[in-house]
């Protein structure tokens, strides 16, 4: 927790399991150090009380002290070994029994296997099983703190309470492996509005979600980087709804909302895909994603079934997680008091991406008011406030977001485009 922000690595896990069994691993070397320090410290306190009139030249008690003080650091090390061996224990049985009880309604086989390892687990340290439990209900309890204290009238408070309860129980919010979209055909036509030559790239996540698109109408802009050695990577940046419509010119809208969570193809979806084609990116390219809202689901699907590869998406307010690769950055940010972030039942226990991948949670807005009804910790203003802070938190893995963003920076050329769209028939 840092500056009333949480970031872990996903659902109820702070940390990858593997990373912390890394640590554990480290620890243990410098316990070594610590042990070798004091026999060190030992040994040099009996030459000088050994030697004749050397325990008059060296303090002794400080001495020996300081080998009290080695010895300590070592009992410390040990201890936080057996901690963080338990918690990476406990991580892992949250991360499979998320991922097993997902599997045991399509491939019972698969589920079993993780269930086993679940069971070794529970055999070596009895008290895995009672600390995921109390681990996973106190994400529970918390994941829609000031959800409740929302100042949101009548119908469109219940509207959003069935939708968070559906993707709780029902399962809509959580997007597993082998979950398709179901292809619905929609005529897009999508204009470019504005192109320009940026002088770099985004350099933080906040900045990133600065590069939205700004020109009127626009709901997609692309960046295409163009390298040194003439390959190219592109970055998507892909508002949210624009349009509480139903099927109208507007592909942002409530229809699009409604088709890309009930798992169908949404006009958005295919505007977004023929953005990128008249970008320029082709199947196999790198397309890195910056979403907000309802494109949190474009860029879950892209992530997941696109031909694109993948690497990074960053996205805010997503009523969706995405199940990507253990080689994909999945960073997301929630506020516990958002209802769209809310339709997707708070996420799922286990994590989701690599060991770099984290999500970061905060209450946006703990005061009910006015400002509620115009869904106020969902805009995209409020969650650069939250990203502001954990780029400000320290922690690792927001900072090695750098090397991505060094690495973009090494492009000869940058363009960027502007993307309209609209339903055409």
């Amino acid at each position: 927790m840092s500056a009333g922000i949480d970031i872990g690595y996903g659902g109820a896990i702070s940390v990858d399991p593997a990373a912390l069994r890394d640590v554990a691993a480290r620890m243990v070397g410098l316990g070594g150090d610590f042990d070798d320090a004091c026999s060190a410290i030992r040994t040099a306190h009996q030459l000088v009380v050994g030697t004749a009139g050397l325990s008059e030249q060296v303090d002794t008690v400080a001495l020996w002290a300081s080998g009290d003080a080695a010895d300590q650091l070592r009992a410390d090390c040990e201890s936080a070994v057996v901690g963080t061996r338990l918690m990476a224990d406990v991580y892992e049985y949250t991360e499979l029994k998320a991922e097993a009880d997902a599997l045991a309604l399509s491939d019972r086989a698969a589920a079993d296997a993780l269930y086993l390892r679940m069971e070794a687990l529970a055999e070596a340290e009895p008290r895995v099983v009672d600390m995921s439990t109390m681990l996973v209900q106190g994400w529970e309890d918390a994941r829609f703190e000031g959800l409740d204290s929302q100042f949101i009238p009548g119908g469109l408070g219940v509207l959003f309470g069935m939708g968070g309860m559906v993707g709780t129980h029902a399962g809509f919010g959580k997007i597993w492996p082998g979950m398709r979209l179901t292809h619905l055909f929609h005529k897009v036509q999508v204009c470019p509005v504005k192109t320009t030559s940026p002088t770099g790239a985004p350099v933080s996540i906040p900045e990133a979600f600065r590069r939205m698109p700004q020109s009127d109408g626009a709901q997609v802009a692309v960046e295409k980087y163009t390298m040194e050695d003439g390959s190219a990577k592109y970055v998507a940046y892909l508002k949210g709804t624009q349009s509480v419509g139903f099927g109208g010119e507007e592909p942002w809208d409530m229809a699009s909302n409604t088709e890309l969570y009930g798992g169908k193809t949404s006009a958005s979806y295919q505007a977004t895909l023929d953005a990128l084609d008249a970008a320029g990116a082709r199947p196999g390219d790198e397309v890195d994603i910056v979403a907000h809202s309802q494109s949190g689901m474009i860029a879950a699907h892209l992530s997941m079934e696109s031909e694109f590869d993948v690497h990074v998406q960053i996205t805010a307010g997503s009523p969706v997680e995405p199940t990507v690769g253990d080689d994909q950055i999945l960073v997301q940010f929630r506020h516990t008091d958002d209802v769209v972030s809310s339709l997707s039942g708070g996420g799922s226990p286990g994590a989701s991406g690599s060991p770099g991948s984290f999500t970061v949670t905060r209450e946006g807005d703990p005061g009910a008011g006015l400002q509620d009804l115009l869904l106020d910790t969902h805009m995209l203003d409020s969650y650069i406030e939250t990203a502001e802070l954990a780029e400000k938190s320290g922690d690792p893995r927001v900072e090695s977001l750098d090397d991505f963003w060094a690495g973009l920076n090494e492009a000869v050329k940058i363009e960027r485009t502007e993307y309209h769209a609209e339903r055409n028939g």
